[in-house]
């Protein structure tokens, strides 16, 4: 007989079930037109999506117009591919490794590879003071500026103008009456110019450029006399703050010879390795960019003011970064073998004071020890008695840089040793101790190779740091005292980093980026074949374990 609940109808049967698979997993979701297009589900996350994405169009657009200004194509067809691949890449769904790597790998290429082989082009060339210009720009600058008024000049009525941003023009009246307005880039008709504001007769203003009265015309008197007005036939030029003149240029350009000749004396100038040289060794500055070739390596073994002080600045490196690390290691893996003995009691409490000085700012650490050893009132000296020349005496000064070395790094020394310390197994001690291997014999045998197994690597890093600690150098000596007799800026302390950077940016004779650049590349070799050579070295640490 049929139970009559079988005929009942469940409100669930009769309803068509999704396809599961039979694994009762619900369906997979299928992306809408919208998702399709933008590869994003959520309102906020498309979004935020789009809000960075037209940052990156918007940031493009706006450094397009300085690329051609300058004429940088090459970085103008990278930037906007960067662009379109990143838009493409974060419109479409799924590839999520790809979005997380191509934004690094740009970045990557922008501020680590690119600039790194800008400075190894930079090297090869005499880039620096007097030599920042291309060609064409120099040439134009040396016919501007060797110029000589003659006695039939076209003499001109002056009026002084300048803009907020401190740049100085002149409203000029030629003898036939007519107004010109002239500027560092060129010479125009007023009528041609739409921007002019006048009062009654008198112009008081010509676009960003404001009228000067005598007064303070006088205030800003030297840049109106070196203001050169350009013309077809040489520059006009103030002779006092209410006239000028136009002056003719003393030298001309044989585009076909590729020599500026002086229309005085005859001497001709021909291109030499940037400038434009005489046959007896006088160049016209300003000169160009130009590519050298390896001078600027072979001039820092070669030439006999350079190559002292870069033997001295090179060997102390070498010193300063390994007695760097030897040191703060030693003391750091001492204190922390000493802080070790659990028989010790306020273990934490001392470990937490010998971090402080690691956890301080570097800087200010290095401004408050550069105080201390002050020679007439330092602490140092107080508490001594003594007047020890701590900063100015060669030996002294590389002494005070070390100590205040090893007092910035041996807490990240303590810190690194303690933790490998007690990831040594107790029981491969407790055995040597019944074997009866002495204190010294279990250190040497036991903890030592243990120790370097973990700590090798962090050693190699800390000498590639300390071979490059600009800071604690500059901030407390400066690199001083001198060396006397170098040609180039170099100190007693200075290390590699800190003697380019006075090349580059303090040096007495003028910028040298070229020869900064070529420093930079050998710190940048020999820094990496010591740190391949050591990590090879300790790979043979490992067999220990």
């Amino acid at each position: 007989m049929t139970d009559p609940t079988d005929l009942a109808v469940r409100p669930e049967e009769g309803r068509p079930r999704p396809s599961s698979g039979g694994s009762g997993t619900p369906p997979p979701h299928r992306p809408t037109a919208l998702e399709r297009l933008t590869g994003s589900r959520s309102a906020w996350g498309l979004l935020l999506k789009l809000s960075v994405l037209g940052l990156a169009l918007y940031n493009a657009v706006v450094f397009t117009s300085r690329l051609v200004d300058e004429q940088a194509w090459v970085g103008l067809v990278a930037m906007w591919g960067a662009t379109a691949v990143l838009v493409w890449l974060y419109l479409r769904p799924g590839r999520v490794p790809a979005k997380f790597i191509v934004p690094g790998t740009i970045f990557l290429l922008v501020f680590q590879v690119y600039p790194v082989l800008y400075t190894g082009y930079i090297a090869f060339t005499n880039f620096g003071t007097g030599n920042v210009l291309e060609k064409p720009d120099a040439i134009e600058q040396l016919l501007a500026q060797r110029t000589r008024v003659p006695p039939d000049a076209i003499r001109y009525g002056a009026t002084a103008f300048a803009d907020p941003d401190g740049e100085v023009a002149l409203l000029l009246t030629d003898p036939d009456g007519e107004l010109l307005f002239g500027t560092a880039e060129e010479l125009v008709a007023l009528d041609e110019l739409g921007d002019v504001t006048e009062e009654g007769d008198v112009v008081t203003a010509v676009g960003d450029f404001e009228r000067l009265d005598l007064v303070a015309a006088q205030d800003v008197a030297p840049a109106l006399q070196e203001l050169r007005v350009p013309t077809s036939d040489g520059a006009i030029q103030l002779q006092s703050l209410t006239a000028a003149a136009r002056a003719e240029s003393t030298l001309t350009y044989d585009e076909d010879r590729d020599v500026i000749v002086d229309t005085q004396t005859g001497v001709e100038y021909a291109p030499v390795q940037g400038n434009f040289g005489s046959p007896d060794g006088e160049r016209l500055t300003p000169g160009w960019r130009a590519v050298e070739g390896t001078d600027n390596f072979t001039r820092a073994f070669t030439s006999p003011l350079i190559r002292g002080p870069f033997l001295r600045v090179f060997v102390w490196n070498y010193v300063f970064a390994l007695a760097s690390v030897f040191l703060t290691f030693a003391l750091g893996l001492a204190l922390a073998i000493a802080l070790n003995e659990p028989r010790m009691r306020s273990r934490r409490l001392y470990r937490s004071i010998l971090v402080i000085p690691y956890a301080l700012p570097s800087f200010l650490t290095a401004m408050v020890w550069a105080g201390l050893f002050n020679t007439e009132f330092g602490a140092v000296n107080d508490i001594l008695g003594t007047s020890l020349p701590w900063l100015t005496d060669p030996w002294l000064a590389k002494v005070s840089i070390l100590i205040i070395n090893l007092w910035l790094g041996f807490p990240y020394m303590f810190l690194v040793s303690t933790g490998a310390l007690q990831a040594i197994p107790a029981d491969m001690l407790e055995a040597a101790s019944v074997d009866g291997a002495s204190a010294l014999q279990r250190f040497n045998r036991i903890t030592l190779p243990n120790l370097m197994i973990t700590i090798a690597p962090l050693l190699i890093a800390s000498f590639a740091f300390n071979f490059n600690n600009f800071n604690i150098v500059y901030l407390v000596t400066r690199g001083g005292p001198p060396i006397q007799g170098a040609q180039t800026p170099a100190g007693h302390t200075d290390i590699l980093v800190s003697y380019v950077y006075r090349i580059a940016f303090e040096s007495g004779r003028g910028a040298d980026y070229g020869f900064a650049a070529a420093i930079s590349v050998l710190i940048f070799v020999m820094v990496a074949g010591i740190s391949a050579w050591s990590f090879r070295r300790t790979r043979t640490l490992e067999d220990i374990a």
